[in-house]
């Protein structure tokens, strides 16, 4: 379980972001807790009312309002009771089990979660310290309900965190709002979050998702008229269902607003080119001899994944590399002509032979090592062409990851020592 603790100055927008929830059907109320009236759960008035009540009994606090997410594993799908007892235990250990709050149940995610809303303002006007409760209050207790309810442990489901969640298939209703909602959702984060300078390279953080932005062909209406639908993929990347006008999402989500961010997070992406240059090196590095998918796997660990461009006879023409780290998407050719499709595999030992992917041939020099006696340095065997062509690049390899970048070191003013001036000599 992941717990997520926010603060502000504000109840209304905690409330009515969960109470909007519940109106568009992605959301439930299951708890309201120690409120005065019987009729706090059929009143959304009622509700509201009673926490702005306590939060004008102490003025002088701004920070008001807590909003909490807990979050479980997918697959924890538990019963209303289970989650009823989970949410009070929470707020047990970490002070709040006298406070009024809400909990609601989300079902517009790909994991299920609950949202609690309450106030740190309690009835006599005091005010309920908020310094450090995550680390002092919160993690303790989050680790004793792992425990005791038998929960996927947080830091579990944070090793899953850069790999992105596919759009559930088997729930989704073609054509109906909850489709519209599952892709408005996926979208929303990813063109927030994510820094990409083509069409292409959004559809790559897209397909993890299972979703493509798809502007047809060149002869059709839409791709005339400068438009743009979203539709949802099944396994084996066919387009399936009702595709999505992006002008019906209430957020940004035309072509137009997309282009608009290019020029943007081409600045973002230039400041990451080094460290995706310099993790590209390394798995290569690691795997001078190995296929091209084991090298796209040892990069999947680092939160690197390696999108395959490939033509209909399956033949293998770009690649894109998302980086789930620091949120960038580069096109491989784009990164260096050695980061390209065939630069890659050129660089692990791969050749193309009548379409097909054949390992080269590595020779072994025969002859031993010899050593000078006047210099003591070795003398290297002699070697055929292709045995120096390799080395050569593993050198070149080398050299990018351990040469260092020229940097320049810049001292505060404050931090300089000021010189001392010469006192004077007065001539007599």
């Amino acid at each position: 379980m992941v717990a997520i603790i926010k603060t502000s100055s504000s109840l209304r927008r905690p409330f009515h972001y969960n109470e909007n929830k519940m109106e568009q059907g992605a959301a439930e109320l299951l708890l309201a807790a120690n409120y005065p009236s019987q009729n706090a759960e059929q009143s959304a008035d009622l509700r509201l009312k009673f926490l702005l009540k306590l939060a004008q009994l102490n003025s002088r606090t701004a920070v008001n309002a807590i909003h909490i997410s807990l979050n479980f594993a997918p697959g924890e799908n538990f019963e209303t009771k289970k989650l009823q007892l989970i949410s009070k235990e929470y707020m047990k250990g970490i002070g709040f089990e006298n406070q009024p709050y809400l909990v609601y149940k989300h079902n517009d995610a790909g994991h299920p979660h609950l949202h609690i809303v309450t106030t740190n303002i309690e009835l006599d006007g005091k005010r309920i310290p908020l310094h450090n409760i995550g680390k002092l209050k919160s993690e303790p207790t989050r680790k004793a309900l792992e425990k005791l309810f038998g929960l996927v442990p947080a830091e579990s489901q944070k090793q899953g965190l850069f790999i992105a969640k596919p759009v559930s298939i088997s729930r989704l209703d073609y054509g109906k709002s909850e489709t519209k909602s599952s892709i408005g959702n996926v979208l929303q984060h990813v063109l927030k979050s994510y820094k990409f300078t083509t069409l292409p390279e959004l559809n790559a953080v897209l397909k993890g998702y299972r979703i493509v932005a798809d502007r047809g062909t060149e002869e059709s209406r839409i791709f005339k008229s400068r438009g743009l639908v979203y539709r949802v993929f099944d396994g084996e990347e066919n387009k399936i269902g009702v595709p999505i006008k992006a002008s019906s999402f209430h957020f940004r989500a035309t072509l137009d607003a997309i282009e608009s961010k290019f020029e943007s997070n081409s600045l973002e992406k230039k400041k990451h080119l080094n460290s995706i240059r310099s993790a590209i090196d390394l798995a290569v590095l690691k795997m001078p001899k190995s296929s091209l998918d084991e090298v796209i796997k040892s990069l999947e660990k680092q939160g690197i994944v390696t999108v395959k461009r490939e033509n209909n006879e399956g033949r293998l023409y770009g690649v894109t590399f998302v980086d789930h780290r620091t949120k960038c998407v580069f096109n491989g050719s784009a990164l260096g002509k050695k980061y390209s499709a065939n630069g890659l595999l050129d660089r692990i030992g791969l050749t193309r032979k009548n379409d097909t992917v054949a390992p080269v041939a590595y020779i072994k020099p025969t002859s031993q090592s010899h050593e000078n006696p006047r210099d003591q340095r070795p003398i290297l065997p002699v070697m055929d062409k292709e045995n120096r062509s390799s080395n050569s690049s593993l050198r070149g390899i080398l050299e990018i990851v351990i040469t260092p970048k020229e940097t320049y070191s810049y001292l505060p003013f404050e931090w300089r020592k000021k010189k001392r001036k010469k006192r004077k000599t007065q001539t007599k």
